[in-house]
């Protein structure tokens, strides 16, 4: 099993997703962010499940109902460890934070 680190700017990603999520679901805002926060799990089994991006990274797409998110990641095999990145809506044109 890999070790998944989340990086500090995560929570940035995930106040601008609950915030937008607030506006429109604000029943279910935290549950979308908490599941998102879950779909993560699987990095630590699968750490090359995602695909490809540039400069070695990855992303992993995560589902959630009628939502998708991506997950920006690096995995260092040396370490055995993912570190997530960053975290944006799939209707998003860009990650929001510079990497």
């Amino acid at each position: 099993m890999s070790q998944v680190i989340l990086s500090a700017g995560l929570r940035e990603d995930f106040d601008r997703i609950f915030d937008f999520l607030f506006d429109y679901v604000p029943d279910s805002a935290a549950l979308h962010v908490e599941a998102i926060i879950h779909a993560l799990d699987v990095l630590a089994s699968s750490p090359l499940i995602g695909r490809p991006v540039a400069a070695g990274q990855r992303e992993l797409i995560i589902s959630h109902g009628t939502s998708g998110y991506l997950a920006l990641y690096r995995f260092d095999p040396t370490q055995d460890t993912v570190f997530v990145l960053a975290v944006r809506s799939q209707r998003e044109r860009d990650y929001k934070r510079p990497i």
